[in-house]
């Protein structure tokens, strides 16, 4: 039998989404072998041009109204942190520094999503660090630093444009709610090859706002 594939999700721990799917991805290893990649939201963000959705107002109080109900849909559970959008840059490094393991995910998502701690400082995440064994010099470190940069490039070069995305060769599935559709794409791999998704794939852009960029 032929092992399955190597599904790379992109994440980073500021989003909500992206703790609601990573619990979804457990269910997935005889699909797919799912490779974590953090990476800093805010980075791609800058590099599209683009605002997130914490940034605008009305979207941004859409946005917890709809985690929340998704976390109760799902049995989830769910403590919003102090403050958010927050700095996640020393809860992705403390993902890196301690192998960017499973438990590594799980541990510093749970504290800021399923406990409600901050994670927006290396203070802040001194009991998950002390748990995962990670010192404070190590989470720091030159290396850490230069595989988040690094990370965060593979993003954009994949064409990434939000998270979580889920990349399967070079189709990409953003957001928690594409996860059947990845499920799907995964059991049928000839789906996204159909005619229909052939034609929504290639349709031809009609207007363009002037400043604006095409996706």
């Amino acid at each position: 039998m032929a092992s399955p594939p190597i599904a790379r999700w992109y994440f980073d721990v500021v989003s909500p989404f992206a703790y609601l799917q990573w619990r979804r991805l457990r269910d997935l290893p005889e699909l797919a072998r799912i490779e974590p990649v953090p990476i800093l939201l805010g980075a791609v963000l800058d590099a599209l041009g683009q605002r997130g959705p914490a940034e605008i107002p009305r979207k941004r109080e859409f946005t917890y109204r709809l985690v929340t109900w998704q976390a109760r849909r799902d049995g989830v559970p769910l403590r919003f942190p102090p403050a958010h959008p927050f700095n996640p840059l020393a809860a992705l490094r403390l993902c890196i520094a301690a192998g960017n393991t499973p438990a590594a995910i799980d541990a510093v998502f749970d504290g800021i999503w399923a406990r409600g701690e901050a994670g927006d400082s290396a203070e802040a995440l001194a009991p998950v660090r002390e748990r995962l064994g990670v010192t404070i010099d190590a989470a720091a470190s030159g290396a850490v630093k230069d595989a988040l940069r690094d990370n965060t490039r593979q993003a954009l070069e994949a064409q990434v444009f939000g998270v979580p995305t889920l990349a399967i060769g070079d189709a990409l599935f953003w957001g928690n709610d594409a996860h059947d559709l990845a499920v799907a794409a995964l059991r049928d791999p000839a789906l996204l090859d159909d005619p229909a998704m052939r034609r929504a794939a290639s349709l031809p852009v009609g207007a363009q706002r002037p400043g604006h960029r095409g996706g």
